[in-house]
């Protein structure tokens, strides 16, 4: 039967890519904008200015929507054996390969001429973040470690933020990068532990099939590494009380995610990932807070 067939017309196509940008589902956005805030916050040692912080809010959304259908693409012909993905526009055939593919360009010229109202450093700069955002769906196909590259590419506007309030990258900006790839990486394992079965049945490699029964351990020595680069940005820059606070309740809300997969239940296991919207923002109220204008 022909799939295009099973498309809604006019209006009733948005949803479908609503859908396909995950508009729907906010968690990426904010796992992506908190990292994003904290490079801010710390390249403009306080509130940054209103023009690079409008650019970088949208930047995120634009570049996850990118991430997102450029991901459905790359799976289209496994979600449909996946019982959480298998009602995607792309793998019903609601939405055609050719419109994914005109709106990933679509997506990324915007995210591109977002870039270019800052500099030509971080202009330079995103071209790594393209790159990343591309190649990762596909690397599932080849290496247990999809989820390093997808950490790369949900921390990469760090040096970004970076290069557009400073024109350089400092050390600590690397520091928060690579406390990001930790911390990304801990949770999207807790992400595909939601899909292990499916996931060995098609042949998907992810960090969760490759940890096995130490899964668990994994998560949790990933969360403190990535609490103690945290820690040494915090040192180095000489934030006060409030940072060290925020920092305090990350490592809570990771406890609580660890209690949460324990038995390494489906359910239970998407409520940890969805848990680390709360330890991205108490970061951000910590690094703010430790930032705020002192006024008379």
């Amino acid at each position: 039967m022909d799939r295009s067939l099973l498309r809604p017309t006019g209006w009733a196509r948005v949803a479908d890519f609503v859908q396909l940008m995950r508009l729907n589902r906010p968690i990426g956005t904010w796992l992506l904008m908190w990292p994003t805030l904290w490079a801010l916050w710390f390249a403009s040692e306080g509130v940054p200015g209103r023009k690079v912080l409008l650019i970088f809010i949208a930047g995120v959304y634009v570049m996850r929507a990118a991430g997102c259908v450029v991901n459905d693409y790359a799976d289209r012909h496994f979600d449909g054996h996946v019982k959480r993905t298998r009602h995607r526009p792309l793998a019903t055939g609601r939405i055609s390969e050719t419109e994914a593919q005109l709106l990933f360009v679509a997506l990324v010229a915007a995210a591109f001429i977002l870039a270019l109202l800052t500099n030509w450093f971080t202009v330079l700069l995103s071209i790594g973040g393209v790159v990343l955002a591309f190649i990762y769906p596909f690397m599932k196909r080849y290496t247990h470690f999809p989820q390093v590259v997808l950490g790369a590419a949900f921390s990469w506007a760090i040096p970004m933020a970076f290069g557009a309030v400073l024109g350089y990258v400092p050390f600590e900006a690397w520091l928060l990068f690579f406390a990001n790839v930790l911390w990304t990486v801990a949770y999207d394992t807790q992400y595909a532990m939601v899909d292990r079965d499916d996931d060995l049945k098609i042949g998907i490699k992810s960090t969760a099939v490759l940890f096995g029964s130490a899964d668990r351990l994994m998560i949790g020595l990933l969360q403190i590494a990535a609490l103690a680069l945290l820690a040494w940005v915090g040192l180095r820059v000489g934030l006060g009380g409030f940072f060290w606070l925020g920092l305090v309740c990350m490592a809570a809300t990771f406890a609580h995610q660890q209690r949460l997969i324990f038995h390494r239940e489906r359910d239970k296991c998407f409520q940890a990932f969805l848990n680390n919207h709360w330890s991205g923002l108490l970061m951000f109220a910590g690094i703010a807070l430790s930032w705020w204008p002192i006024t008379g």
